[in-house]
């Protein structure tokens, strides 16, 4: 496994050091700002988290990046779990979180940074059991994977194990709750070293993790319209392959129905959005519609008037001549002769 030096990780971390974090009035949402495109604020709820086994590592050093429902104009998708390469020795990787705010849900992008921060409680696993991280840590400059949380059986690739199975960090989340606040979300709230972490500096989502969201976002079968919530690529051992080493859901999470009472009420009223998006399916006030049958059939179209035509040239239905009303048809009269001069 080859590593930056220490030289070069500091210079990384330098470049893409991550403002000052805000914190909500609510104390839920702390955020690091990167110069990153993040999805808009959405009205409705993400689906729980699905339940999947993580593959077990392609190579030493890398570290666990759990997966998540990320929105596109679509909807949710579901960006499946992938094993990556740190940007730096000795960083870990914060996931990133939906969190509730002013009625909308707020997406709280991921970040690399030397301690782990605040992710909302939501339960990833893969040793992000909603506070903390147990799923490995560095140690002389390697990174060692922790074998009681994470797939490193019978994997005669990977040597830097360790057997933690218990330490100072407290999951208050066990269930499959994917969004921190609002209905049926987590009530977890960052701690005080979780607040002092987010004032840390901090590296943003490297190119491949970029690369690998992307990805997800255009195939089909990972929208949570199409999938229900149960992915059949939940997770994969390489960024962007969803081919080789994928591992599909076991289930989909247990119903949230306090989310899902908002998403159905949302969706029957979308004033309520407040102006945050909706999935392209959901009419919101101001959007023109489209036809609710699709493009216009063919006898329509025909009646459309055609530009560059002029009128008598326009398509006609002989049907349509019974909607005309028909005017009588007048008959030619003969025409009288006009009266001679009578002579003198």
């Amino acid at each position: 496994m080859c590593f930056f030096s220490f030289f070069a990780s500091l210079l990384l971390a330098i470049s893409f050091m991550a403002t000052v974090p805000t914190t909500s009035h609510a104390g839920v949402d702390v955020s690091i700002s990167f110069d990153l495109f993040s999805p808009p604020p959405v009205a409705v709820a993400p689906p729980p988290m699905p339940v999947y086994v993580i593959p077990a590592p392609p190579v030493e050093g890398y570290i666990w990046s759990p997966g998540y429902w990320r929105w596109s104009e679509d909807g949710y998708f579901w960006v499946p779990g992938v094993w990556v390469q740190p940007p730096a020795v000795g960083v870990l990787w914060t996931p990133g979180y939906w969190g509730w705010r002013d009625s909308f849900f707020v997406w709280h992008e991921g970040y690399w940074g030397r301690h782990v921060g605040f992710y909302g409680g939501v339960n990833y696993g893969g040793g992000y059991g909603g506070v903390g991280f147990v799923g490995g840590g560095w140690q002389g400059g390697m990174y060692n994977v922790n074998r009681s949380v994470t797939n490193v059986t019978n994997v005669t690739n990977i040597t830097n194990v360790t057997n933690v199975t218990n330490n100072n960090t407290t999951n208050y989340n066990t269930s499959t709750v994917s969004f921190n606040g609002g209905p049926g979300g987590t009530s977890v709230k960052p701690t005080t070293t979780e607040l002092a972490v987010a004032n840390e500096k901090h590296i943003p989502p490297t190119k491949e993790q970029v690369t690998h969201t992307k990805v997800a976002s255009k195939n089909p079968a990972l929208a949570a319209s199409a999938n229900h919530g149960k992915p059949a690529i939940a997770a994969t051992t390489k960024v962007g392959d969803f081919t080789h080493g994928i591992v599909a859901a076991k289930q989909a999470g247990a119903r949230n129905p306090a989310a899902e009472h908002h998403n159905d009420a949302v969706k029957k009223n979308p004033t309520l959005a407040k102006g945050a998006v909706l999935p392209k399916s959901v009419q919101q006030p101001g959007v023109a519609t489209t036809k609710p049958h699709g493009p216009p059939q063919p006898h329509e179209a025909d009646l459309s008037h055609k530009p560059g035509l002029p009128l008598e040239k326009q398509p006609f239905h002989k049907e349509d001549a019974n909607k005309v009303a028909k005017k009588p048809v007048e008959q030619p009269q003969a025409k009288q002769p006009k009266p001679q001069p009578q002579p003198k």
